[in-house]
């Protein structure tokens, strides 16, 4: 049995914890399933609220494997703004719906820069284009997260900004958007239970 990594109250289980850090993992289909499999019915978990895989880009065996042997609560799609990022974002979308897991929204990563000296907003890669995806598809736009140069030094420095700069704008964005995560689980949750047909003995 593996045991996570725990800080900030979160657990966390990689497979970089388990190789060298400079060794590349080049794998095949049975390998990535495999090590999915390992990682969710492996690792002592213990209890959880909810349980995060983030996952590779892509429709691949990663992907189809969480798909059919976990019961999913929804799948949450990041993209950048540019098109062809949202190419791969909308393949991803269309797959989970074919497998019949919800999608529980789009989030806009390296939305827009934010200029540590002035503050003034740049839209490096465009801006809006996870939005208008995710009403052209009728899913959640969940949130957009800018590139900040807070945000990437509490990443490297191994604490979230939630901690680091628990008041500040940006941590703002990180529990909005996980508010509208949690948000559409529950909706999806209530929306299932909806479903199931009452039983009446009489």
């Amino acid at each position: 049995v593996l045991k996570p990594m725990e800080n900030y109250g979160l657990k966390v289980m990689s497979m970089g914890f388990l190789v060298d850090e400079e060794t590349p993992m080049i794998w095949r289909g049975p390998m990535v399933m495999s090590a999915l499999t390992q990682m969710l019915r492996e690792v002592e978990w213990g209890p959880l609220d909810v349980l995060v895989v983030d996952m590779p880009p892509g429709t691949g065996d990663a992907q189809l494997t969480m798909a059919q042997q976990v019961p999913l609560a929804g799948a949450v799609i990041v993209s950048t703004p540019q098109d062809l990022a949202l190419i791969d974002a909308r393949k991803g979308l269309n797959m989970f719906r074919k497998v019949d897991v919800p999608v529980l929204g789009i989030v806009e990563n390296m939305s827009y820069f934010l200029a540590p000296d002035t503050g003034k907003r740049y839209d490096i890669f465009g801006h809006g284009g996870a939005r208008r995806e995710a009403e052209r598809l009728g899913v959640t736009f969940l949130g957009e997260v800018p590139l900040e140069m807070g945000i990437r030094e509490s990443s490297d420095a191994g604490t979230p900004v939630v901690v680091s700069k628990p008041d500040s704008a940006e941590a703002k964005i990180y529990r909005d958007i996980a508010s509208n995560v949690w948000g559409r689980v529950n909706e999806e949750r209530g929306a299932a239970e909806a479903a199931v047909p009452s039983i009446v003995f009489e």
